[in-house]
């Protein structure tokens, strides 16, 4: 019995394991866990050149032209429309900045986002380098979105933010 016991035990350890087997892992985050990431990480600031550089819409009237077409992507660079006529200017050979317009194409925000993978942290300033909010981008359906002094603004999932008791607070329109 011993014999047959330990037979199997060499069989079983000898067998190859399944080289396609891939171990995954995700990182979960609550309010206050996100809060703690963001807080923990010292915020960025921007050159002051590339800040004087973005004052003015270089391509004011290709991206409205654009937009008013229904469309958000261009050779070099992605666009956003808001509901209040501002829109956002993301480069796609510097994908670590967005810049906020005001419907006459002036800067009145900018944005600094750590990496470019999810997650992800931004910090969102104004013209005056004074932070605005910052985030943690946990998915490209979940968000997390803070005061700078770590009050909750919104937890987005895909087209719904909700405060800090879960209650439905904002809607947005949110594509896959």
């Amino acid at each position: 019995m011993r014999v047959l016991l330990l037979l199997l035990l060499v069989v079983y350890l000898a067998m190859p394991v399944d080289a396609q087997t891939v171990l995954t892992g995700e990182v979960e985050y609550n309010s206050d866990s996100a809060r703690q990431e963001l807080l923990a990480t010292p915020q960025k600031q921007i050159y002051p050149n590339l800040l004087s550089i973005r004052l003015k819409d270089e391509d004011y009237y290709e991206n409205i032209t654009t937009l008013l077409k229904g469309n958000i992507e261009l050779k070099d660079r992605i666009l956003a429309k808001f509901s209040d006529e501002s829109y956002a200017v993301m480069y796609k050979n510097d994908e670590n900045h967005v810049w906020y317009y005001n419907p006459s194409g002036e800067l009145t925000h900018y944005e600094i986002k750590t990496q470019k993978n999810y997650p992800y942290k931004s910090y969102k300033y104004n013209t005056n380098k004074e932070l605005v909010n910052m985030s943690l981008r946990v998915s490209k359906s979940e968000t997390f979105i803070y005061t700078p002094s770590g009050k909750l603004i919104a937890h987005w999932i895909k087209n719904n933010g909700y405060d800090e008791k879960g209650n439905l607070v904002m809607t947005r329109k949110y594509f896959e």
